[in-house]
């Protein structure tokens, strides 16, 4: 651990919060003026200024001592205690409610930024552990804070830290942006692909409002005139397909479960199309040669039939041969007209799911049998090009992959740092004068 200097929060800082506003009323919190920071307007580190009440000028005078200026660091003290902003585009004029801390230097011995990483790390979330010792008060008093030590190295050390930190958080921020990107395009070409599908020429078909001509109106929506409606009971009886459930408590107990062996897929270890199995329940080889039909194979469908109904997943390479668990259901289509992907990604689009939340039966908990789901009716078009909306689907999803893959990266990194920097275990290097003078020419 670093010899660094240590000083409270006391000792360095003007530390200010207020009980209560005495009067406010609720036509108080106005349309415009001064802007009043609350509890829910902290969003990640920062302060949400258009999530923010406004209150009238003479409310804004009155509380002085709490102004809140560039800089400043907010903390709250009520309710989710530990909450930190950083200020750092504050508008001309916004004051605090009840339930934060206005926290800064009085003395020049620490930089904003360097505290406020200090006060979003586990130096802090310690000392507040062992300062509320198990307290069911979910209050953080002036005079507990006040104790806090802050960690002081040298005023430039502090300033490169959270520099470097802060070039994480921008780098997370906007891989969060572009995640955030990559939902909303998916949701655009989800509707598209379910409502225009693919042509011949491998693109999307000219919407229904310049080319009428190649639509249909059916009973889940408009659909290109080429494509059939059918029930999930016909599909599978073209295809020479089943539905069946997946085996009932009594055929397989909880008791069985083991560390390790065959991965039993449950309605939780589906998520986003996929099978996670990062919680997944096992049971031996043995036992599982004993629920053989319930074993998976390739292009299966497992299909979630209680609890949230939407989760469905097609069958890869890597779940061959785990088996269909307790709550769910095995669809295996057969034959070869049909892609186990594009499925997947049918039933849980939205024309499929009203269906399902209108038939769901159950009253705490929803759930699905084979009768409701063979009336569920399923757009029925051409192998080609079920696979081809699959495919641009699939696509999407693997750069969203990529991001979310970096977006762990990053947070690991910062993670890391974080107790590295702000520890002094790892010592960042400040430039020297002429260094820093080269750099500039």
């Amino acid at each position: 651990m670093s010899e660094w200097p240590t000083k409270t929060i006391k000792s360095t800082s003007y530390l200010k919060g207020r009980i209560g506003w005495q009067g406010l009323r609720a036509d108080e919190f106005l349309e415009e003026g001064p802007f009043l920071i609350t509890g829910t307007d902290f969003t990640d580190g920062e302060i949400d200024w258009s999530n923010c009440y406004h209150v009238s000028e003479w409310r804004f005078r009155e509380a002085a001592y709490i102004h809140v200026k560039n800089g400043d660091i907010l903390i709250t003290k009520d309710g989710t205690i530990g909450k930190v902003a950083l200020v750092r585009r504050c508008p001309e004029k916004a004051v605090l409610n009840s339930g934060i801390f206005l926290l800064r230097c009085a003395d020049g011995s620490y930089d904003h930024g360097f505290v406020y990483y200090v006060l979003t790390s586990e130096i802090f979330s310690d000392f507040l552990r062992k300062s509320l010792n198990g307290s069911t008060i979910n209050h953080l008093y002036q005079h507990v804070f006040e104790k806090f030590r802050v960690p002081l190295p040298d005023k430039k050390e502090q300033k490169k830290i959270a520099r470097i930190l802060q070039i994480i958080d921008e780098s997370i921020k906007k891989n969060e942006a572009l995640l955030d990107k990559h939902r909303q395009i998916k949701s655009g070409l989800m509707h598209d692909l379910f409502s225009r599908g693919i042509g011949p020429d491998g693109h999307l078909r000219p919407p229904r409002e310049q080319a009428p001509e190649l639509y249909q109106k059916t009973s889940i929506g408009w659909i290109p005139s080429d494509w059939e409606t059918l029930k999930l009971s016909e599909i599978l009886q073209k295809s020479g397909g089943y539905l069946q459930t997946g085996p009932f408590g009594s055929q397989l107990h909880s008791h069985e479960y083991t560390d390790e062996g065959i991965p039993v897929v449950m309605p939780q270890d589906i998520n986003n199309g996929s099978v996670d199995d990062s919680h997944i329940a096992r049971i031996t080889e043995s036992r599982a040669q004993t629920l053989a039909k319930h074993r998976l194979k390739i292009g299966d469908i497992i299909i979630a039939r209680r609890g949230e109904l939407s989760r469905a997943a097609a069958i890869s390479q890597t779940e061959e041969g785990w088996v269909c668990g307790t709550g769910c259901f095995l669809l295996r289509l057969g034959g070869s007209s049909l892609d186990s992907s594009f499925f997947s990604l049918a039933y849980r689009h939205s024309m499929i799911q009203r269906q399902v939340d209108g038939l769901a039966v159950g009253s705490t908990m929803p759930s699905l049998n084979n009768g409701i789901v063979s009336k569920l009716v399923f757009p029925y078009m051409r192998k080609e090009e079920q696979s081809a909306i699959a495919d641009k689907v699939q696509l999407l999803d693997n750069r969203k992959t990529c991001a979310e893959i970096e977006l762990k990266k990053l947070k690991s990194l910062k993670f890391g740092l974080m107790h590295d920097l702000l520890t002094g275990e790892v010592p960042v290097r400040i430039e020297s004068e002429e260094e820093r003078a080269v750099e500039t020419v």
